[in-house]
């Protein structure tokens, strides 16, 4: 009977040492799935992507104050031809656009806190901005132009500025392509005084943005200039995002492609510009 006895308390001494040893094992199997959930910003392994597609709600940073890309129009509605193509991605990926307006000078801290999903303001793909960001593919291609009284014939290229008298601002690149080339500038305040002066012919000529004098054309309908001359080499803008969110771009780039090829894009450009500057 004794020896019973200490043979049922040994077997005891067992079976509460094993139970310890696995409450100690799923205790620490719990807080190591904790902790590596903290360490993810408590979103596990979901990505980016996948926290869009199960919200339903892709959130884009942009400006609302720069026409013809992200402004409001008379009826106080968000619009422009940046805010018309992200949001017929979101409604292609099948979730809802939402906007967050921002200052552009806060525009990237707004993204690097999370605040957004992407950029979405002609955002112009640069070497330092490719060490900090990801983008989309472009959507947008622009260059500098010569712009010039109708049936000009004397100004075909940007070497025929030489000696002619080029309206610009003093604060623009544009100003000092005109200067390389030769040209005596006249300073204005902008585009419109620019091409003022061409009309009264006080100015030959003036170089700008070729997105910025389509959409003044478009708006003024002014069929008394012309672009003569267009830089080869075209800048371009994109969607920017926070980097490690390859999903999400690969998402982005996969509908956007896809407005290219069945000609939506191209549709959008020209409602906003009269003509495709979605393409090289």
């Amino acid at each position: 009977m004794k020896k019973f006895s200490t043979w049922l308390i040994m077997l005891g001494l067992i079976l509460v040492i094993a139970a310890c040893g696995t409450n100690e094992e799923n205790g620490g199997s719990e807080n190591q799935e904790e902790q590596e959930t903290a360490e993810n910003g408590g979103e596990g392994d979901n990505s980016l992507y996948d926290q869009v597609m199960e919200e339903g709600v892709l959130t884009i940073g942009t400006e609302g104050t720069y026409a013809p890309f992200t402004f409001h129009n008379e009826e106080g509605e968000l619009t422009g031809y940046d805010v018309e193509i992200i949001r017929e991605i979101a409604n292609r990926m099948g979730v809802e656009a939402e906007f967050e307006e921002t200052q552009w000078d806060s525009m990237f801290a707004g993204l690097n806190a999370e605040r957004f999903d992407l950029i979405a303001n002609q955002v112009g793909i640069n070497e330092d901005r490719l060490e900090n960001y990801d983008f989309s593919n472009p959507y947008t291609y622009s260059s500098a132009v010569v712009v010039v009284p109708k049936n000009n014939e004397d100004i075909q290229s940007f070497e025929d500025l030489e000696g002619k008298r080029s309206a610009q601002s003093l604060t623009s690149n544009y100003g000092a392509i005109a200067k390389e080339n030769g040209a005596e500038i006249i300073q204005v305040e902008g585009l419109a005084q620019s091409i003022e002066l061409i009309k009264q012919g006080r100015a030959d000529v003036t170089v700008n943005d070729k997105l910025a004098v389509l959409d003044y054309i478009k708006q003024q309908g002014d069929a008394n200039i012309e672009i003569a001359a267009e830089e080869e080499e075209a800048s371009e803008s994109a969607f920017a995002f926070n980097k490690g969110n390859e999903e999400l771009v690969e998402a982005v780039n996969e509908q956007l492609e896809a407005m290219r090829e069945d000609g939506t894009l191209e549709e959008i450009s020209k409602e906003w510009f009269g003509e495709d500057v979605s393409s090289q």
